[in-house]
């Protein structure tokens, strides 16, 4: 692959900030990964005749990636490799993938059971997003949740991850700004702290009305091998259905379907 000029591409419209460099930047770093995933090791040059660009512009993505410890060198002779951060990164995608895979039939036996929909979240961030969806027979809207960002605050599945978060990091979300949806939201540090420290003793987590006026939910956590809470499984439905009166023994079924599918992802229990 020939070489481009570092002087007549990409160089001057990244040190503007221009949108073209900087998704060309990020192309050439996933390319430097793929590239160390086939060969296993690789030199500066060899990594820049990969590319196709100059060794100084190979050297500074390299220097990017190993401050964030996507890749190492071997000092003594020069070579890059694949890092430990990638094993993060790589983990984390294999948690979303293996929930998942066998939340799929504990998802759709909650939504038979309870005739409602079955949801299962996980954490993203400062919020949670739909990663399962699924209907039962009594829903009566076709929403569609799956893929969805919804709030931490205002949800069952977003205060039973958030209940769940190291504390240091549950205080700096708990604290900032609770922006309000419905009348029902809870918007105070010490309401929200109320609900968390409920859903940790009560193993589960219930909203009514706090998203959306008419919508009622429960959820429960989720644990993996190692006891960390990885995610959600939960119900929502119409509050004229789920009255806030049935809210606690549908939320048992939510908890004995979370424990069946911790069971599936390895947690003893």
């Amino acid at each position: 692959m020939p070489k481009t000029s570092d002087t007549a591409d990409d160089r001057p419209e990244e040190r503007r900030g221009g949108a073209g460099g900087s998704v060309q930047s990020v192309d050439r770093a996933v390319s430097v990964l793929e590239i160390l995933a086939k060969l296993g090791e690789a030199g500066v040059t060899e990594i820049s005749e990969e590319l196709g660009v100059h060794k100084s512009t190979a050297f500074r993505i390299l220097g990017v990636l190993e401050n964030r410890g996507l890749v190492e060198q071997e000092r003594d002779r020069g070579k890059y490799y694949l890092g430990a951060g990638v094993l993060r990164l790589a983990g984390a995608a294999a948690i979303r993938l293996d929930i998942s895979q066998e939340g799929q039939p504990v998802c759709r036996a909650l939504a038979e059971d309870t005739g409602e929909t079955a949801n299962i979240a996980v954490l993203d961030g400062d919020a949670a997003v739909n990663i399962m969806q699924a209907r039962g027979s009594a829903a009566v809207t076709a929403y569609n949740w799956l893929g969805r960002r919804t709030p931490l605050h205002a949800t069952a599945s977003g205060k039973v991850l958030l209940a769940h978060l190291p504390p240091e990091r549950r205080e700096t979300l708990v604290t900032r700004k609770l922006p309000r949806f419905t009348e029902n939201t809870v918007t105070t540090a010490a309401g929200l702290r109320a609900q968390l420290a409920a859903a940790l003793a009560d193993g589960f987590a219930c909203t009514s009305e706090e998203l959306e006026i008419g919508l009622n939910a429960v959820a429960a956590p989720v644990h993996a091998h190692d006891g960390a809470v990885i995610g959600a499984i939960g119900v929502s439905g119409p509050a004229y259905r789920m009255e806030h009166e049935l809210l606690p023994e549908l939320a048992e079924r939510a908890a004995k379907a979370a424990a069946e599918l911790s069971r599936l992802m390895g947690y003893p229990g």
